[in-house]
Parts: structure tokens; C-alpha cells; sequence
């Protein structure tokens, strides 16, 4: 049985490196929050590998002067070194042409243990919503996959949403 404080810890700071990397457009931080073998699936893509994670990255966050993400609680479900999880996430983006964004979605996760740290397996995005901060934008059409501990199948996709200028 695992020590369910002390995971539920563990993880909340993962998702805490998660956030100062991103807000610092720190690359290497970004990817060394996955496992070496991990899987981010997000815009439509499925990334695989820490080095590939770092790179894409910096290609997405190239358009993007500052991005503040702020999390919900997680919904976790844990077992001994591996544990499942859900997180809401709110995202305020100031883009490099000076224009903004907000995206709305949900990260279903699976957690690997690996020498006393946590990290992700596996992130998938949903995307639930993204253009203007006044929510005038359409909602994306997104899968419910049903309460926690549910999660997406592991081949199914993510979606994207550009926003349209005024």
C-alpha cells in the first residue's frame, strides 16, 4: 500500500516543476518532468521521449511571450510506484504578436515512480476550450470519459483549436 500523503505530495510538486517550467519557458525542466520514456499527447500530436518533449516545447511556446497555468486539485488514483490521475487547467497565454489567449482542458496522466522521484508516463490534453479570456469562443467538442479513475484510451486523440483574431 503506498504512502498515500506522501504520493499525493510527491505528485502536487511535479505538477508544481511543471508550471515554473513553463512560466519560465524552460525547456530542459519541461522534459525532465517526464519519465525518459514518456508520452505527451497534446494538439494533436503524440510526443514520445524526453529529447522530442524539449524540442516541441520550444517549438510551441516559441509563439507565446508568457504562459501562466493554474492548476485544480488532482484527482489521483495511486498503487505501489505507479499512480493515475486527472488535473484541470486554466491557461493564460500572452503571445509574441501581443495578442492573448485562454485555454481551458483537463490533463488525464499516468504517474511513474523512478529512483525516489515522480513523474509523468503519459500526459494526454483535453482541450475544452481556447480563445478569448471573455469565453465568447466556442467550446471544443470533447469525449467525457467518465468519472476518476477513467481515463482516455491510449490511442485516442487530442484536439486543437486556433483562435480566430477579432
Amino acid at each position: 500500500m503506498p504512502d498515500t500523503l506522501s504520493t499525493d505530495y510527491a505528485i502536487r510538486q511535479l505538477h508544481a516543476r511543471f508550471v515554473d517550467a513553463v512560466w519560465r519557458k524552460d525547456a530542459n525542466s519541461f522534459a525532465h518532468c517526464f519519465a525518459e520514456a514518456g508520452t505527451w499527447k497534446i494538439a494533436g500530436m503524440q510526443i514520445g521521449g524526453r529529447t522530442e518533449i524539449e524540442t516541441q516545447f520550444v517549438r510551441l511556446l516559441g509563439a507565446c511571450e508568457r504562459v501562466q497555468l493554474i492548476l485544480g486539485p488532482p484527482l489521483l488514483d495511486l498503487g505501489e510506484g505507479t499512480a493515475t490521475g486527472r488535473i484541470q487547467v486554466t491557461e493564460l497565454a500572452k503571445m509574441a504578436d501581443g495578442s492573448s489567449a485562454m485555454t481551458l482542458g483537463v490533463y488525464f496522466d499516468r504517474y511513474i515512480e523512478e529512483g525516489g522521484q515522480w513523474y509523468f508516463a503519459w500526459r494526454h490534453w483535453a482541450l475544452h476550450y481556447r480563445g478569448p479570456t471573455d469565453l465568447s469562443a466556442a467550446f471544443v467538442e470533447c469525449p467525457d470519459y467518465g468519472p476518476p479513475p477513467h481515463l482516455p484510451d491510449a490511442a485516442a486523440p487530442t484536439f486543437t483549436r486556433r483562435v480566430i483574431a477579432d
